[in-house]
């Protein structure tokens, strides 16, 4: 499967990632044992290249959602945006 799935990540992590060359997680996904991505949000991941690392897996909601077992090549990173807060304090997420 060729799909682009995404991160939302803290500067924080963001820059251990960059020093490190890999995402290895936020403390919810370390908690968890695994990187929790979504199917829209701001880091951009192609989905083919963390392989059988990423599994689609039902939310407590029931909707599917990839997961990631292990961490994140920055490799697969294909684009990075900034997330800023509208007048009503919610996050605006980039159009595309």
């Amino acid at each position: 499967m060729n799909t682009t799935i995404y991160k939302i990540c803290d500067a924080e992590d963001r820059a251990a990632a960059d020093a490190d060359g890999r995402y290895r997680g936020s403390a919810v996904d370390h908690a968890d044992g695994l990187i929790h991505l979504s199917s829209a949000g701001q880091l951009a991941v192609d989905a083919g290249r963390p392989g059988d690392a990423i599994r689609w897996e039902p939310s407590r909601g029931g909707a599917l959602f990839p997961d990631l077992y292990g961490a994140l090549p920055l490799s697969a990173v294909s684009s990075v945006a900034g997330l800023t807060l509208g007048p009503d304090s919610r996050h605006v997420l980039p159009t595309r």
